[in-house]
């Protein structure tokens, strides 16, 4: 189960669309409302963030690929062929649409049959994501918390269309943190989800307990970034003893 502290973390951020906690589920999880409104999957996480509340969609409450994504539904012929993206004009022709089918992180078929959706205040359930929105400060904060401990590269595999794959599908199968930047991606565009210029932050399962761990470790604000006298002479120390270590160290304040 999400522990208080990682609650409180996310909560720190202080996040204009609360952390989403996402759960896949072969059966219908118990004690959790069905949504009742049929949406795109994208949709999902703000419909949670504004009202406050944890409920499961199936792949009938999807309007989109997200259930696709899910493996909920086969890859549709007519979309997986490139026609959608050639008619909207997001790709010359329909072979580069449809090669991108060819390259999208989907479920195993038949596993997924129910999705949660959860703001991480109330989560009270192992996540297998957890979904931020963040603006470019809270961005840096929970890109470095995924790399303070592991030096892992941050990275971004991203689409022109189906976000979907790259933020709930991808992660899973991965392991890999990853995210995206709203007002690039054609469908959450086109549905005015988010204000353009957030990142939309996936991290999965394997990375959360490290993340959390990381926002409770380090310094949200680093010290070459302060401006009080007290980091500035702190940081001046270091930087003079850098110097006595390597006279040929060059790098300046």
């Amino acid at each position: 189960m999400l522990s208080q502290k990682a609650k409180d973390l996310f909560a720190k951020l202080d996040m204009e669309f609360p952390a989403v906690a996402v759960k896949y589920c072969y059966s219908q999880p118990e004690g959790v409302e069905h949504c009742g409104e049929v949406l795109s999957f994208c949709q999902f996480v703000k419909k949670a963030q504004v009202e406050g509340k944890k409920f499961f969609i199936t792949k009938e409450d999807d309007n989109c690929f997200g259930k696709m994504v899910m493996g909920m539904i086969p890859k549709p012929p007519l979309g997986a062929s490139g026609q959608a993206g050639y008619d909207f004009g997001v790709f010359k022709t329909q072979a580069p649409n449809a090669r991108l089918y060819m390259k999208l992180t989907t479920l195993t078929p038949g596993t997924v049959n129910f999705v949660v959706f959860c703001p991480v205040a109330i989560c009270d359930f192992d996540p297998d994501l957890v979904i931020c929105v963040a603006d470019p400060r809270q961005g840096d904060i929970l890109m470095r918390a995924t790399s303070y401990i592991s030096g892992d590269l941050w990275e971004s595999k991203a689409s022109s269309v189906l976000a979907c794959s790259w933020l709930y599908g991808y992660p899973y199968e991965s392991g890999k943190v990853n995210y995206i930047i709203t007002g690039l991606g054609h469908g959450m565009k086109r549905r005015k989800v988010y204000p353009a210029g957030r990142m939309l932050i996936s991290i999965p399962y394997q990375k959360l307990n490290e993340v959390v761990q990381a926002l409770d470790e380090m310094d949200w604000e680093l010290i070459a970034m302060k401006e009080d006298p007290e980091s500035k002479a702190e940081l001046k120390r270091r930087m003079d003893r850098w110097q006595e270590m390597s006279p040929d160290f060059l790098i300046k304040e």
